[in-house]
């Protein structure tokens, strides 16, 4: 439902203002997973160039600078979700 106030600008109530802030969530969370699916692919493809050239398939010093870029933009919770980020595209250790 929407009502005017007195200047006869619409607003929406609390619940049609949830349902739109939600909606944008799963906007964002299906652009995430779009997102985390390719960086694993890229990741994989990655490593596979790399051991096809003859190098290792994972370089740590590259997984602690994510590691590092992470932690400092988002925290701990950043170090984590870094960490999950890496495995998706490198597999575990």
């Amino acid at each position: 439902m929407v009502t005017t106030t007195m200047d006869q600008q619409p607003t929406t109530t609390p619940d049609e203002h949830i349902q739109g802030l939600r909606q944008r969530i799963d906007e964002i969370d299906s652009a995430l997973v779009a997102l985390w699916k390719e960086r694993a692919a890229i990741s994989q493809e990655v490593g596979k160039t790399r051991v096809a050239a003859g190098g290792t398939r994972l370089v740590l010093s590259r997984e602690r600078e994510i590691l590092e870029r992470f932690s400092q933009d988002l925290g701990a919770d950043g170090t984590q979700l870094a960490l999950l980020i890496l495995r998706a595209g490198r597999g575990p250790l």
